[in-house]
């Protein structure tokens, strides 16, 4: 990753220089500024996530929104029910408003360029929370995981698990993709796959079912729609039912704690046991429902993004912009939304396995102890 670089962000409204305040300490500027020599923003801040359904969304949206509120910051947050019309109405919505930074977690990646030309037309800023606004130049900044890093923790965990360099008989595999729309699910595949795909080359790993993507970009055609855990299910149920009569399946790529629970109930429809044929299983987040998974043997890892973090420097860029102060990035070259390279801050991802559940999440204060039975 590129070394910190520093990003000065200056808003002009009319032909005004523009004094920023900080969160606490914001009003919004009468018109032609009359009370003062310089129009001042206010922090005020719209958030649009993607669903409840997930839980690590729910939590990201409240904390945040939590932190600002209580730096003085007007706050709207909104969830869109994974419908992307709903969230393009919802950000347009938050500019009318007057919202001047939108921190945006996008459905799809590709379907916001019209509602971000309007933000830019009223001086709004917008930060793309973990998933890459594509297609728009008024992407300001990103702030994330080092996803391709989360894809990466995935496939070593199965190499080395899986003792692949040493393996002597065919180990069979399953991969699954993220929902096609989301370009964060390109980065965790191409991760894993770069890592896996070798060892599908030389035949230490096979895939019976035949979803084998011959190279990264071919990511999207096992991907599952909206990382629906249902989807996932209905998906291994036919993986099972199809081709593994007469053998099993001993490792499941999965990039996410979503998939991996639908994931893990075909498998026990299937007639798994934990302890005697249950496959290695990969994920993502940290949810509750999977941590009680890895707890019970259902589940080998999952890679914690602590959303915390993420939060946290996401507060402090939006209190850099309304500031009128440089705004910290960490990535300069990778992030390319297909018309500039954003600016990007990334999060280091980590891997939990059952031994670490106690010592990452529950010390760490991100779950409590009684939320995963312990």
């Amino acid at each position: 990753m590129s070394r910190i670089t520093r990003i000065a962000t200056v808003f002009a409204v009319g032909a005004l220089a523009v004094s920023m305040a900080a969160c606490s300490g914001a009003t919004t500027a009468t018109a032609g500024g009359s009370s003062a020599n310089a129009a001042t923003i206010a922090c005020n801040v719209g958030i649009t996530m993607p669903t409840r359904t997930l839980e690590r969304w729910i939590n990201d949206g409240a904390q945040l929104q939590t932190k600002l509120k209580a730096a003085g910051c007007t706050v709207d947050l909104q969830y869109a029910d994974n419908k992307v019309d709903t969230q393009i109405s919802q950000i347009q919505n938050q500019i009318a408003g007057g919202a001047k930074i939108l921190v945006i977690a996008a459905i799809d990646g590709t379907a916001l360029g019209p509602v971000l030309d309007t933000a830019a037309k009223q001086g709004a800023k917008v930060i793309a929370y973990d998933r890459l606004i594509n297609g728009s130049p008024n992407v300001d900044y990103y702030a994330t995981f080092d996803n391709y890093k989360v894809g990466q923790l995935q496939g070593n965990f199965l190499k080395d698990q899986l003792k692949l360099d040493s393996a002597t008989t065919p180990i069979t595999i399953e991969p699954f993709a993220g929902s096609p729309d989301d370009n964060n699910a390109k980065y965790f595949f191409s991760g894993a796959w770069d890592v896996l795909l070798p060892y599908v080359t030389k035949g230490t790993l096979v895939v019976p079912s035949g979803k084998s993507p011959k190279s990264d970009a071919d990511w999207a055609t096992i991907g599952i729609a909206a990382w629906a855990s249902d989807k996932a299910q209905a998906e291994m149920d036919n993986r099972l039912s199809s081709f593994y009569t007469g053998k099993k399946v001993q490792a499941v790529l999965s990039p996410n704690d979503s998939l991996a629970i639908g994931i893990e109930a075909s498998l026990k429809s299937a007639g798994y046991k934990v302890g005697t044929d249950w496959p290695m299983i990969t994920g993502q987040d940290g949810d509750k429902a999977n941590v009680k998974a890895i707890l019970a043997g259902e589940q080998s890892m999952t890679v914690w993004k602590d959303t915390r973090k993420l939060g946290d420097q996401v507060f402090t860029m939006i209190q850099q912009i309304t500031k009128g102060a440089t705004v910290d990035v960490n990535d300069t070259t990778t992030y390319n939304n297909g018309i500039k390279v954003v600016p990007s801050y990334l999060i280091t991802p980590e891997v939990v396995t059952k031994d670490l559940v106690q010592s990452k999440l529950i010390d760490s204060g991100f779950l409590k102890a009684s939320d995963v039975g312990l």
